[in-house]
């Protein structure tokens, strides 16, 4: 059984959903970065964390990938081009789109107030832009490897929902239409039901 540290609000969604899109049993324990329980799985504080068995495992792209990897789905064969290719794009996601999401979050809300600078957004909106431009010209069909769901579409499905609710403008219709398509899962529904 695995357990799942974290805020439905935060990269413990991406656990939850590929647990869910898995469909394997967890507990979820719902909290926020540096509460005891998230420190009692980290000592960082950070989330999200997943606890199998006596082993703890953290940092979201690694959980997936592990649990891709252990459950055979989700994910191409390693030493293959075709996994190769999706961790490409979950490379592009994580550096192009993560990277400037969480860099808006931090000079917004997470970072104390004398080190944020809120100049810093128009900025990082325009990258973003710029940087889902080129995210959308990587749809390959309905996933962004054709037919084949894997865990970079979970990442990027998380980023574009991340943009809408933190305001940053998504208007390639290829991109709205990819993201509408994965919040229809059943699974997304699920974890989002949390």
């Amino acid at each position: 059984m695995y357990t799942v540290i974290g805020g439905v609000q935060s990269r413990a969604f991406r656990v939850i959903w590929t647990l869910e899109e898995l469909g394997q049993d967890y507990d979820h324990i719902e909290c926020k970065p540096h509460s005891p329980e998230a420190m009692a799985a980290n000592p960082s504080g950070k989330i999200p964390a997943l606890r199998v068995g006596d082993d703890v495992l953290t940092d979201s792209t690694a959980i997936l990938t592990y649990l891709a990897g252990k459950h055979g789905a989700l994910t191409h064969p390693a030493g293959t081009i075709a996994r190769a290719r999706q961790d490409g794009l979950m490379h592009m996601v994580l550096d192009e789109i993560d990277a400037v999401l969480w860099t808006a979050a931090r000079h917004s809300f997470v970072l104390p107030e004398d080190r944020r600078v809120p100049a810093i957004k128009p900025s990082l909106m325009w990258e973003f832009e710029r940087n889902s431009k080129r995210l959308a010209e990587c749809l390959e069909g309905p996933f962004l490897m054709g037919d084949t769901m894997t865990i970079a579409d979970i990442v990027a499905a998380h980023c574009l929902n991340w943009a809408f609710s933190a305001k940053f403008p998504i208007e390639d219709e290829r991109l709205l239409t990819y993201g509408k398509a994965m919040r229809g899962r059943d699974a997304f529904k699920r974890a989002a039901g949390k």
